[in-house]
């Protein structure tokens, strides 16, 4: 008798997709958009915005369609009408200028962005020197270094921090934008201490929860990876970060889209493993487009690489909460 070969199987895909756990929204970005939407829905349209409430393009042209109108300054808005401040945060020149022409702010502020203002104040009272760890021009420095200007002196990166003079190298302490690489933060603090051994910390860390945790998923993933993809805007300073990450872990290569349309075909030229996350201010429906598009290239199904879960909710700006003796009262019979 002769033996029947078996059927060949079809061999199952070989292209991976592994999908970053944290990824998009914060509590704090979560916060700042809902608020925005809140406002218009119960004041209608137009809301004010001073900057784009987030860093997302697709999230600042849905709000704009809605109603939201983006300005740069206070002095743009109208007088008396009703301003959203981003979560970035303002110092209190912005806030002067808001009061100056009567606006009615809702202040949308990251509470955690608030924890370092309020470190800011209290340093400089102590008449610190306040190494301010960030990016100038970030809307996240400007408010904090407007919280003490005369105290503060921004350092852009490791190489400022070996040339950086202060007043006394025995009275210094250092803060930083949330949203920057934990390594390469960590790395600036190193050679400040360096040169002023004196250097204070912070009484807690100040690059936040979301921040740290999506530059550890991206860590873990990115070793197996070809290629990683972020989803983010350009001038997202968190999302930016995350393709430095990457690379800085081993992915071979890295790129920052805002949306699927961005995706070139010459990146996935000999890739096999493709890894996906997001900024800390992006939509998931980004992300899901981002998925379908490798899907249609050949990718098997996700794998989610979790490092962390959050669970972490900021209630709402007070201007927004409901008065606390809003109640619903019975309704008494006739």
């Amino acid at each position: 008798m002769t033996a029947t070969a078996p059927a060949p199987v079809p061999p199952t895909s070989t292209k991976r997709v592994l999908l970053a756990a944290p990824r998009g929204y914060c509590a704090g970005v979560d916060r700042a958009v809902v608020a925005v939407e809140k406002a218009l829905e119960n004041y209608g349209a137009p809301v004010y915005v001073r900057k784009e409430i987030v860093h997302n393009k697709h999230v600042v042209e849905t709000l704009r369609e809605r109603g939201a109108i983006f300005v740069e300054e206070a002095d743009e808005v109208p007088r008396g009408a009703r301003v959203v401040f981003s979560a970035h945060g303002v110092s209190p020149a912005v806030r002067e200028s808001a009061a100056s022409r009567d606006l009615q702010t809702i202040d949308a502020t990251c509470p955690l962005v608030t924890k370092v203002h309020k470190e800011a104040v209290r340093f400089a009272k102590a008449d610190k020197t306040i190494l301010l760890i960030g990016h100038d021009g970030h809307e996240e420095v400007e408010g904090t270094a407007g919280e003490a200007p005369e105290h503060t002196i921004v350092v852009n990166s490791p190489e400022e921090a070996d040339v950086v003079e202060v007043p006394d190298p025995d009275n210094v302490v250092w803060l930083s934008q949330t949203t920057l690489s934990v390594d390469e933060t960590m790395e600036t603090v190193r050679r400040l201490r360096e040169r002023f051994p004196n250097l204070a910390d912070p009484p807690s860390d100040d690059i936040c929860y979301a921040t740290q945790n999506r530059q550890v998923a991206v860590k873990k993933l990115s070793p197996e990876c070809d290629l990683v993809i972020v989803v983010g805007s350009a001038n997202s300073s968190n999302s930016v970060r995350l393709v430095e990450v990457a690379l800085d872990a081993g992915a071979r290569t890295s790129y920052r889209v805002d949306r699927a349309a961005e995706l070139q075909d010459s990146w996935f030229e000999g890739v096999t493993t493709v890894g996906v996350t997001s900024g800390a201010s992006v939509p998931e429906i980004l992300v899901d487009d981002v998925l379908r598009q490798l899907a249609e290239r050949g990718y098997g199904e996700p794998e989610e690489v979790r490092t962390a879960t959050e669970d972490l909710v900021f209630s709402l700006p007070r201007e927004l909460r409901p008065p606390r003796d809003a109640r619903q009262l019975p309704i008494q019979p006739a």
